[in-house]
């Protein structure tokens, strides 16, 4: 633990006083840039809390994407975003917590009050310009956390942001692309389900508790499978369903560390 958070010190506490001027501009002038830095930090996060990272699968999508993705941790956000150019929806608490909410505005986040029913729309809307500007998003389709042995049912009401938007020749031109996080190994063994729990961030545990927990756990890897991106074409409800298919056995085959989860991600061609 001790050299890790001398690495925060010595390496990202710089890195993130250097960067933050830069940043604020390009968020500022809504640049393409603004997503490097962000993945710079990530990488330097993830570093920090032992997490090795790969991909597995399909290659990103291009253009306006929606990635639907199970949740285990809030170190899904550092391991994804190390890798994925995405802006994350999360929940309004976020924006509004001290320092984390002013670092989740400087890597575009967008929110949603979940407590306001009427707040979908709203949420909605805005992910649905972000797509149509060509933007990538990130959603959490359980809306909540779980261990990571199975996926909870996706939500599609934010789903439809990605329907709405057609292309100049009036077709579809959203994608859709599933994403599943698996936290597969401690110290080179099988996660335990202890170790999963310690991973999962459910329950009561607050912020300082679990980052301590993280802190102090042994280098972990983790598998981010990414399944064959489909058009945003249909209803809702059908592209959650179709997702949440994918992501669940996407997280099976990663768990049992079947071909999946050993296999690099290749540059084309469905994922087995």
């Amino acid at each position: 633990m001790i050299g890790r958070l001398v690495f925060i010190g010595l390496v990202i506490v710089p890195f993130t006083l250097l960067g933050l001027v830069p940043q604020m501009v390009l968020v500022a002038a809504k640049s393409r840039r603004r997503r490097v830095l962000p993945r710079l930090f990530f990488r330097l996060l993830a570093i920090a809390l032992g997490l090795k990272v790969s991909l597995c699968g399909q290659p990103p999508a291009e253009g306006g994407t929606l990635y639907l993705a199970n949740h285990i941790s809030w170190l899904d956000i550092i391991a994804i975003g190390a890798h994925l150019p995405v802006s994350f929806v999360a929940k309004s608490e976020v924006g509004r917590a001290p320092l984390v909410g002013f670092f989740a505005g400087l890597g575009s986040t967008l929110y949603i009050e979940r407590a306001k029913r009427t707040d979908t729309g709203r949420a909605a809307r805005d992910i649905g310009a972000r797509i149509a500007d060509g933007d990538q998003v990130l959603l959490f389709a359980e809306g909540t956390s779980d261990a990571g042995t199975h996926v909870l049912p996706f939500r599609s009401a934010l789903v439809g942001a990605a329907t709405g938007w057609k292309g100049a020749a009036g077709q579809c031109e959203a994608s859709i692309q599933p994403v599943t996080i698996a936290y597969r190994s401690v110290w080179g063994l099988p996660i335990s389900r202890a170790e999963r729990m310690r991973v999962a961030w459910i329950g009561a545990m607050g912020v300082g508790e679990s980052l301590v927990s993280n802190l102090r756990a042994g280098p972990r890897e983790v598998a981010i499978g990414l399944g064959a991106p489909f058009p945003a074409c249909v209803d809702r409800k059908a592209l959650a369903r179709r997702a949440e298919g994918d992501v669940r056995a996407m997280l099976v085959a990663l768990n049992r560390d079947t071909r999946m989860g050993t296999d690099p991600l290749p540059s084309g061609g469905a994922w087995v």
